[in-house]
């Protein structure tokens, strides 16, 4: 059987077909010897095939049979080559070498240039692109009966199903011309003969009946698949794929432990208290950690995504939601709170020096860049050619995209850093602009390597040949291993131990809540450790600590409030607490309390201290610490309660 689409042979009369093989045949490099037998291979096949048609209907089998009887294969070749005969795939594929490539590629000796020089700029290997721009780009014109500026989507699509449909061809050939196949898409894209980039090889598009097909309750599994595709409009594609996994690990759990429950409203409390606590030590499904118990993270993700699964049935009115609530806010795990993972400035320097060294530029650029910025490893990897702007006698900034939390920003550059990027662009190269994977648009990604976009894989590998070149290991002597985020915890605790504020330190890590940059207050250790040793050095010399000396401990009242603190005004004085403290618990206790009664004597002190408070109220709201904010403003509103009361207590003692 051949494969379609079906050989189709043009109506030349044979005689004329001879004459014009033997005056290619004439042209030849080769020996008289060998044009003499070309010759008579060709008027022998002739002879016992005048019908071109009749003998490509033929099958693939029979055809090399008869090819190798009467060794008229270079004659086949120049018709394929020069469009008299179109050949189907399975007997071209049958040679995987031959004159029929190189045939071709002499007859059609531009495009082969052209493809060759896209392959150039890509950085492809010569073996490579001899594979790709002679051999794969000759099988599918041959095969289209197309010249290379004629390919498009349709005709590279056809070719690709038609090999995968092809009877003869064993599973690795079907692999290896897949290869070469999407790396002509990717000529073929560079060129602008395609308007999307082929797709990666591990990539593997998903819909939402895919996402939740391991779903084992089919009326389970329709809810959670309309659910998947709702959500898709509106959340990030991690994010539903969370959330259809988590569905997925619900249901699975479902059928081993209730099998009779085939619909979320057969749920009931009991059952997800169940799920709870099997939940929080479950075996791991992923990779790296198959087998062993989840981490506190992702069993505080389960059970978030699905107290939002049901919350959002509920909420859209779906027929099939929950009786009740299921899943309370009291169920979530509480999350450890870390402080940053930084280096140690000796493992910082030894680190980047090795990373100086790396032989791979764009790892090496693109570490330094992490390193000089801050930024996450996503927000690098989604960098474009235009992110650098000169702001003048401001230096030069970086614009960081959209990346995690959804917000740009801009952060300087020092010149380490610029000079990563001054490397990187001269060694990218051209690129063609790709779709950008959230809106679509054509984008000019910096990381971009041979066409495609470079992924994590390439920066974290990078980190780990440096952290080995650089001789780091952990306590137990094994390779210490360095994330990419790091540099991140790294960038930001460097720049609070040198000084920077808070406030500031938040707008470089494009952080969206004072609370996330906080975690960098306890890394401020000059700061903490001025204040320890200052504490232990009274300690030793057995000093008693005495608070009644104003402007020792509590800093002048101008300079604290405008001081980055946690601070509390009290009617007989002031509280400095620092933020790595945290909040007191005890701030304004009497204020607040049912019980307080003011004596008029103190009234004045009490309309200083609500000015003072007012003042603090809308310095906290100015730096976005919403908690302080609220604290001030309960305090406020008690105070004012206290005072009216005392101005009618003294209004009616004067009028008796």
């Amino acid at each position: 059987m051949r494969s379609a689409p079906a050989a189709q042979a043009r109506t030349t009369p044979t005689c004329d077909l001879a004459g014009a093989y033997d005056h290619f045949v004439d042209q030849l490099p080769c020996g008289a010897q060998g044009k003499r037998l070309r010759r008579t291979a060709a008027r022998r096949f002739l002879a016992r095939w005048p019908d071109l048609e009749e003998w490509m209907d033929r099958s693939t089998s029979a055809r090399l049979c008869d090819l190798a009887r009467t060794g008229a294969w270079p004659l086949l070749t120049w018709m394929f080559a020069t469009g008299v005969v179109v050949p189907d795939v399975d007997l071209l594929a049958a040679r995987t070498k031959g004159a029929h490539y190189s045939t071709w590629a002499a007859l059609h000796h531009d495009d082969v240039v052209t493809a060759m020089t896209v392959a150039g700029e890509l950085g492809w290997a010569a073996t490579w692109s001899h594979q790709v721009c002679e051999q794969t780009l000759g099988l599918v014109c041959m095969t289209s009966a197309r010249q290379l500026d004629e390919l498009d989507g349709d005709v590279l699509a056809g070719f690709a199903m038609t090999l995968e449909q092809a009877p003869t061809i064993s599973t690795n050939q079907r692999r290896v011309i897949g290869a070469r196949l999407r790396s002509l898409q990717q000529v073929c894209f560079q060129l602008g003969l395609l308007e999307v980039p082929p797709p990666h090889p591990n990539s593997r598009p998903t819909t939402p009946s895919e996402r939740v097909a391991g779903v084992p309750q089919r009326e389970l599994r329709l809810v959670a698949e309309r659910y998947v595709e709702t959500i898709a409009a509106v959340l990030r594609p991690s994010t539903v794929e969370g959330r259809a996994d988590t569905l997925t690990v619900f249901g699975v759990w479902l059928a081993e432990h209730h099998p009779d429950i085939a619909s979320v409203r057969q749920l009931d409390r009991g059952v997800i208290e169940e799920f709870l606590a099997w939940n929080a030590t479950r075996p791991s499904r992923g990779r790296r950690g198959r087998g062993n118990p989840i981490s506190v993270v992702r069993a505080h993700q389960a059970v978030s995504n699905l107290k939002m699964f049901f919350e959002d049935l509920a909420l859209w009115g779906w027929a099939e939601r929950p009786a009740r609530p299921l899943v309370h806010r009291s169920d979530l795990p509480r999350l450890p709170q870390p402080v940053p993972r930084a280096l140690a400035p000796d493992v910082d320097r030894d680190l980047m020096a090795a990373v100086d060294q790396l032989d791979d530029v764009a790892a090496r650029c693109a570490i330094r860049i992490l390193r000089g910025t801050g930024m996450r490893l996503g927000e690098l990897l989604d960098l474009e050619l235009d992110c650098l702007i000169n702001f003048g006698s401001r230096g030069t900034w970086a614009r960081v995209p959209l990346g995690k939390l959804y917000t740009e920003r801009t952060v300087p550059l020092d010149d380490e850093t610029l000079d990563a990027f001054d490397t990187w662009v001269g060694e990218r190269g051209r690129q063609r602009a790709l779709p950008h994977p959230r809106t679509g648009r054509p984008a000019d990604f910096l990381f971009v390597i041979g066409g495609r976009r470079m992924g994590e894989g390439r920066v974290r590998r990078g980190l780990d040949t440096a952290t080995r070149a650089a001789g780091l290991h952990d306590p137990n002597g094994a390779v210490l291993h360095v994330t990419p985020h790091q540099l991140r915890h790294t960038y930001g605790t460097s720049l609070v131990n040198g000084g920077m504020s808070l406030q500031a330190l938040m707008a470089l890590l494009g952080h969206v809540t004072p609370e996330m940059t906080l975690r960098y207050a306890s890394l401020a250790s000059d700061t903490v450790r001025d204040a320890y040793d200052a504490a232990m050095a009274k300690v030793s010399k057995k000093q008693h600590l005495v608070a009644s000396s104003p402007g020792r401990f509590v800093p002048e009242r101008v300079e604290w409030l405008h001081a980055e603190m946690l601070k509390t005004r009290v009617a007989h004085g002031y509280c400095s607490r620092h933020l790595v403290a945290d909040a007191c618990p005890y701030a304004n206790i009497c204020e607040q309390c049912d019980n307080y009664i003011p004596a008029p004597e103190f009234q004045p002190a009490i309309e200083a201290q609500l000015a003072d408070i007012m003042i603090l109220r809308d310095d906290a709201r100015t730096r976005g610490w919403e908690s302080e904010t609220a604290r001030h403003e309960r305090v406020i509103e008690r105070i004012e309660t206290h005072l009216r009361r005392l101005r009618a207590t003294v209004a009616s003692t004067s009028s008796s």
